[in-house]
């Protein structure tokens, strides 16, 4: 390694020109992601339409973790690194194998969960009339499994060629394919007010084949990158010799795999059926939505360039490597999530007033900002929980981040249980998010505790100065960011006009003060997460 500032605070200038690629996806995906969940809630609402397919859409995501999505995107990019270190012919042989064996899997396991649909949607849907549309609906998303795994092995060879743009952009695709279907869904003839009983068989058709088609068309866009990127797929493919074989994933391995996922769809399972108990799958969906956009902008395009470093680190055995990179990852992760999470914090409430007014009910929109605003201090958390499973699985330890899992899905479990039991509706569907970031602090506490004991000191150290200047120069961000807001609502009288002019004015002075006092207090970090956002 011989970039300036290793040991310092500095980064690889490929890390931050790869970084800075992923960034500029991450931000068209998220923005055109956004604008997408605002056309679904304004087409569908809350209520129990809203409800219904925004459930049905989350059972291929849970399907697909329970069954294969741990083990492909964690498995993946460390076995594939293994064998892009042994020669190109190799490798390549090594990859066709794994990419026919993970179509064939997930052809099999999409057949059988399609065919399940009526069992799947039961343990979670209550009422009658908005099981059967959910049920309709899942018959048409749950084919989306497949995509998923395409997109998530093709994306990882792309990655491991180190080509990371191409994957990050395939999801603005299938935004793009959800907004059309969006439009067609609103031209159809139909009722006026939308029900589980009244809507027509060509709009459950127009949106569940429309929503499936978005994610079959990012699916599309990787292959095709995969290819322009020089890499030829073919189904005829010679048995490696044994010796060949650069990593053998064992049933341990594979065990704690579906362990981990086993734990993953319980905790999910559980959440899922709390929120339609208390209807508010679709406040919670769009809340959740929304603070998973500042982790897509900025935490993924650190997370996804570091792993393929990380991997071909452990798999040389450099150490020393793997820690500094863990260090320098939580460090850039601190920087730009933690002035995040003030701002959900504080603009959160006004700017889901802003945006979803006028699209869903005033109440539902109040809440979707409320749950957003008390959930935002589990951003970090969460981010530095994916880094910390990346190192993991880098040295092919599925054992630990399972550990890891059960802990914080014991956490966000037993708190829902605890809120459905004495809380009201509206505050249980607040705690579903505040959950999952409790968890998340319980998990990232509880991996640094276990990285040390493996690893030694993780440098740290360097990353609690960066905390704490980064806390410090938020902190006057967040006070100048909430005197703005109270002054502007005070002296603003016209509601339509303060309700865009106080978020606004509340932004615009958080971020003067903020790049002030960085400035002043010196956070050198700040220059390389700024360059990783920028075009590469």
């Amino acid at each position: 390694m011989t970039w300036k500032g290793v040991r310092g605070q500095g980064g690889p200038p490929g890390l931050i020109r790869s970084g800075g690629s992923v960034a500029v996806a991450g931000v068209i995906s998220r923005a055109t992601g956004f604008v997408r969940t605002l056309v679904v809630a304004a087409v569908l609402g809350t209520a129990a339409v809203g409800d219904a397919y925004n459930g049905a859409n989350n059972l291929p995501n849970m399907v697909y973790e329970l069954l294969l999505g741990t083990v492909l995107a964690s498995v993946v990019v460390p076995v594939l690194t293994r064998a892009r270190s042994r020669g190109r012919k190799r490798s390549r042989e090594f990859t066709q194998r794994l990419l026919i064996a993970s179509v064939l899997a997930l052809a099999v396991v999409t057949v059988l969960a399609v065919a399940c649909a009526p069992w799947i949607v039961r343990g979670f849907v209550a009422d009658g009339e908005q099981r059967r549309l959910a049920t309709w609906l899942a018959y048409l998303l749950l084919p989306q499994i497949f995509c998923y795994g395409v997109t998530v092995v093709v994306g990882a060879v792309l990655n491991v060629r180190d080509s990371f743009a191409a994957a990050a952009w395939a999801p603005v695709v299938n935004n793009v394919i959800v907004l059309a279907t969006c439009a067609m869904f609103v031209v159809l003839p139909g009722p006026v007010t939308l029900t589980p009983a009244s809507m027509t068989t060509a709009q459950i058709l127009t949106l569940g084949i429309g929503t499936t088609a978005g994610i079959a068309g990012q699916a599309v866009w990787v292959v095709v990158a995969l290819r322009r990127d020089g890499f030829r797929w073919s189904w005829r493919v010679r048995p490696l010799p044994y010796t060949w074989r650069p990593v053998r994933v064992g049933l341990p391995v594979l065990g704690w795999l579906l362990v981990y996922a086993v734990i993953s769809q319980v905790g999910v399972a559980i959440t899922m059926r709390i929120a339609f108990d208390h209807g508010g799958v679709s406040v919670y969906t769009y809340a959740e939505l929304l603070f998973q956009v500042p982790y897509g902008i900025l935490a993924a395009s650190v997370l996804t360039v570091l792993m393929p470093r990380i991997s071909r680190a452990a798999a040389a055995g450099d150490q020393a490597a793997v820690v500094a990179d863990l260090a320098r990852g939580a460090r850039y992760l601190s920087v730009a999530l933690i002035p995040m999470t003030m701002a959900m914090s504080l603009l959160g409430p006004a700017f889901t007033a802003l945006v979803f007014t006028g699209r869903v009910e005033a109440d539902s929109a109040a809440l979707i900002g409320t749950a957003v605003a008390c959930s935002a201090f589990g951003l970090a958390p969460f981010a530095l929980v994916m880094l910390q499973m990346r190192v993991l699985y880098a040295y092919h330890d599925t054992r630990t981040p399972a550990i890891l899992n059960l802990v914080m899905v014991t956490v966000k479990v037993g708190i829902l249980v605890l809120a459905a039991t004495v809380l009201g509706d509206r505050a249980v569907i607040v705690m579903l998010g505040v959950a999952g970031s409790l968890a998340y602090v319980a998990g990232a506490v509880t991996g640094h505790v276990l990285l040390r004991r493996r690893h030694g000191l993780l440098g740290f150290a360097t990353v609690a100065v960066t905390v704490g200047r980064v806390a410090a120069a938020t902190g006057l961000a967040g006070l100048a960011g909430l005197g703005a807001l109270v002054a502007t609502r005070v002296t603003v009288t016209a509601a339509a006009i303060e309700q865009f002019a106080a978020p606004a004015a509340g932004a615009v002075a958080a971020v003067l003060v903020f790049v002030l006092a960085a400035h002043v207090i010196g956070i050198p970090e700040l220059r390389a997460v700024r360059a990783m956002v920028r075009p590469g």
